[in-house]
């Protein structure tokens, strides 16, 4: 395997008393696609948190082209190439579809070219931003939304995208059309580290993934591996 862009080493996190992170290891390649698997509450977002500097390990270490971001503030992460699209999508719903964009490209607010030509690919990857640039983003429809929030994170111009459940809610037809999106985004040269219950579509697109439960990696392997292990067909295929 080639050497980790992203690597965690017994990674924990702590609230309080409740341990929602227990001595994670996992790692994302350059050019990869990578799921994390896992119900709801399995600490798929906290993992992802603790990526983007939301969160402080208790314990372990997280590295990023070889450097130790475990302590480094979240916009520090953003610029040394790491974008975080959350569950939930968390829009400024008041504002445009255009300064939501352009709020994901604060860290890079001095190179105006930069950030325009960061715009039109993302107009170019999503049609239909352009075409309601102007509207509030609260106005979208849910796929619209995620679309929008994908979008704002590619903003930043990321090695490694982090996505968070961006299937969540959507209806089959649109769930197609973001994982397409997923694939046309690492086409392009970015990373993806993909966290999702959706198993039949995510491993469409991963080229191997992790299996997390209750704050622990319970499987790993390949995609071919993990659509063959019984244990995750049966929780997360539906067969």
């Amino acid at each position: 395997m080639p050497e980790p862009m992203l690597e965690l080493k017994g990674v924990s996190v702590q609230f309080g008393s409740f341990l929602a992170l227990r001595k994670v290891s996992v790692s994302v390649a350059e050019g990869e696609i990578v799921v994390l698997l896992g119900a709801n509450g399995a600490g798929k977002s906290t993992l992802f948190r603790a990526v983007s500097g939301l969160e402080r390990p208790s314990e372990g270490t997280i590295h990023f082209d070889g450097q130790d971001i475990s302590r480094l503030a979240a916009h520090r992460i953003v610029r040394e190439g790491v974008a975080h699209a959350p569950e939930g999508k968390h829009l400024f719903t008041e504002a445009s579809v255009r300064k939501n964009l352009l709020l994901g490209a604060y860290v890079r607010r001095k190179d105006p070219a930069g950030v325009q030509e960061s715009m039109e690919e993302v107009f170019d990857l999503f049609p239909m931003l352009r075409a309601k640039a102007g509207d509030a983003a609260g106005t979208l429809s849910g796929g619209q939304q995620q679309m929008l929030s994908i979008g704002r994170a590619l903003m930043a111009r990321p090695r490694l995208l982090l996505l968070d459940e961006p299937s969540l809610g959507l209806a089959p037809l649109v769930v197609e059309e973001v994982f397409e999106s997923i694939l046309e985004i690492n086409r392009r040269g970015t990373a993806v580290f993909l966290a999702e219950q959706n198993a039949h579509a995510a491993l469409k697109v991963a080229q191997r993934g992790y299996v997390i439960e209750s704050g622990s990696v319970a499987l790993e392997g390949d995609r071919d591996t993990l659509v063959d292990n019984p244990e995750v067909r049966r929780a997360y295929i539906g067969v």
